[in-house]
């Protein structure tokens, strides 16, 4: 019997042309390393996102609890009062949990080093499946503990230290700021979950959606990054790597979440919000039609996607004015 692809929400027109071009490419073992490659950000367009914006570069290198590197790079506006700390966001990049580098997508933060005068410090966790389990959620802990450490050689304000990230970054932005939460440090003043990957069970309405192509991102390609995390029979799932399963969202700090209406992760996103509100959160949701995954990175100039970024950025900017009035 032929099962009929469950209907979808329409793409916004100036989105659509992108889904065209996408090759159809499965993400499996033997494909990722090809992927991988066509993923990674080539130092060229980097220059170029850095060039004119009178950035200061540092990379720096912090240590996990077993000796394991965990590699951030600083991006720092080279012209501030350095008598006036900075707010600092700190990144996480997107790709799966399994593709990606810490450049990945470090337009959306730069857009709040230009704006705010932020710092941004993004780092590079490692990926799955080499490396499964609570490694990447844990290496980016790490990295979050050194920049509150360090606050002061940064010249940033660990008051003001913004926990964010897109895709599995933005999981991982979600599994940072519950680890932070339960192990009493460091402070996050606010987090930014852009479209972010939270649930390992997948199961959803969106899910179903979006289990096939057309899309930047697909169920069967999500199930592919969860199983090279989690393993292909995953048992007693931490939280902290998929944190829809955290059974208390009561004490986060003020909490942005956006993503579209066409794509994977639309409905365990809305139910994080949900339940963040039902703890007595502060969650802040944006649900953009015709949005595809990660559309305002891959489509910037699209009128949807200058909306969403300037509302996102608005929103942050409430929070770095005035962090104890609400966004």
């Amino acid at each position: 019997m032929t099962v009929e692809p469950a209907p979808r929400p329409d793409v916004d027109p100036e989105l659509r042309p992108l889904l065209d071009l996408l090759p159809a490419v499965p993400l499996t073992a033997a494909t990722l390393p090809a992927v991988r490659a066509a993923a990674a950000t080539p130092p060229e367009a980097l220059a170029a996102l850095l060039a004119g914006r009178g950035v200061e570069r540092r990379d720096v290198v912090a240590t996990s609890p077993h000796g394991d590197p965990v590699p951030l790079t600083v991006l720092s506006p080279a012209r501030r009062d350095p008598s006036v700390p900075a707010p600092v966001v700190y990144w996480m990049h997107g790709g799966g949990m399994v593709l990606g580098d810490r450049f990945s997508q470090i337009d959306v933060p730069l857009d709040w080093l230009d704006r705010f005068g932020a710092v941004v410090v993004t780092v590079e966790y490692r990926l799955a499946p080499e490396h499964g389990g609570t490694v990447p959620v844990e290496d980016c802990y790490r990295g979050l503990v050194w920049v509150a450490e360090h606050a002061a050689e940064l010249g940033v304000d660990p008051e003001l230290l913004v926990v964010a990230g897109t895709s599995a970054g933005g999981g991982l932005a979600a599994g940072v700021t519950l680890l932070a939460r339960d192990r009493g440090a460091p402070a996050v003043a606010a987090q930014v979950l852009v479209c972010p990957m939270l649930d390992h069970r997948g199961g959803t309405g969106s899910g179903r959606q979006f289990a096939e192509g057309p899309a930047t991102w697909t169920g069967a390609q999500n199930a592919f990054g969860w199983s090279a995390v989690l393993g292909e029979h995953p048992a007693g799932v931490s939280p902290y790597i998929s944190p829809a399963l955290a059974a208390d969202l009561s004490g986060l700090p003020p909490t942005y979440v956006d993503l579209g209406s066409a794509e994977v992760f639309r409905d365990e996103d809305v139910a994080y919000a949900a339940r963040i509100w039902a703890a007595g959160g502060e969650a802040e949701l944006h649900v953009w039609a015709g949005g595809f995954h990660g559309f305002d990175s891959l489509v910037p100039d699209a009128r949807v996607s200058r909306t969403a970024r300037a509302t996102r950025t608005a929103w942050l900017g409430r929070r770095l004015t005035d962090p104890a009035s609400g966004a």
